[in-house]
């Protein structure tokens, strides 16, 4: 392949294999390729590390899940599960694997389900296990920070420019789905948290050009990555002992969560998360039965 080094012997029989038997363009083999070495480097430094051979279904749905969490697209996530099945197909036909893992995985569904929140104490517990000592230190506050008072989807995080924030009006802009812009309050932690990372800590990052822009930058000064963002957020739920299973997409539900479990109405819910229908905004009602019967007390004439 021009653009792809590949050194490990499985894949360059892959590629082989998807040229000489399945007669498939270099552009084809290369996205298959690329997939596959993609869950190869998520084995390897997030997921269980285990060889190619010992890979099993609940792996696989690791992956899918991990997926989902960085905030790929229904599509994209369809054509890697794709490209994963017919690799994991040939390492079984050519007795890599003992069992095929892939056989009996499904595309993820879509449908809705009840969101994971953190609490308002675990989320103080996440912001406690940052060491502000170490040099990225008051980036990673400021990324928890943001994330959960602002509600920002990780990819409109990494992509917060300096033109999006207003800390003078104690708003943000999201560039959110279909380019759509919304203003976002900033409450006063946040935008502390958020100043301290850009006059103390960012000052001290070097910056490539074309990134100059950019709010959160890697060491090499370079626009943070969403793998980057779901790493960090589950090193501290791990270091904070929180045993669910969470990316950084919990703090756009906590967000949420937090709000209508405190009266929030939910077309300004609605309207902070930019989604486009209320519908995908009543998946919040997810409320305790103590809630619910504490509202019922105190609004129906009933019980006046």
């Amino acid at each position: 392949m021009k653009t792809l080094n590949i050194t490990n012997p499985v894949l360059k029989s892959y590629a082989s294999f998807l040229m000489l038997e399945k007669a498939l363009s270099e552009n084809s083999i290369e996205a298959y390729l690329h997939d596959v070495m993609l869950f190869m480097r998520w084995n390897s430094q997030i997921g269980t590390d285990k060889a190619l051979g010992k890979i099993q279904k609940d792996d696989l749905h690791l992956f899918i899940q991990w997926m989902s969490d960085i905030e790929l697209t229904a599509r994209s996530q369809a054509r890697m599960i794709s490209g994963i099945k017919s690799f994991f197909a040939f390492c079984y036909s050519d007795g890599v694997c003992d069992s095929n893992p892939a056989e009996l995985i499904e595309m993820p569904r879509l449908g809705k389900h009840l969101p994971v929140f953190l609490s308002i104490e675990e989320i103080d517990a996440m912001l406690k296990c940052i060491d502000l000592s170490k040099a990225d230190g008051h980036r990673s506050k400021a990324i928890v920070e943001v994330l959960y008072a602002c509600g920002l989807r990780v990819s409109e995080l990494i992509n917060l420019s300096f033109a999006d924030y207003f800390p003078d009006e104690s708003f943000v802009r999201a560039i959110g789905k279909g380019n759509k812009e919304r203003l976002v309050p900033i409450g006063k932690e946040a935008s502390k948290s958020l100043e301290q990372y850009i006059k103390f800590s960012r000052v001290h990052f070097p910056v490539v050009h074309g990134h100059e822009h950019v709010i959160f930058l890697n060491q090499k000064g370079r626009r943070l990555s969403r793998v980057s963002v779901f790493t960090l957020v589950k090193r501290l739920a791990e270091e904070a002992g929180i045993k669910k299973n969470i990316s950084p997409h919990t703090f756009r539900h906590s967000f949420a969560t937090h709000l209508v479990e405190n009266g929030a109405d939910l077309r300004v819910v609605q309207e902070l998360l930019g989604h486009s229908s209320i519908t995908t905004t009543e998946i919040y009602t997810h409320l305790s039965r103590e809630y619910l019967r504490d509202t019922v007390l105190k609004y129906h004439p009933m019980y006046r």
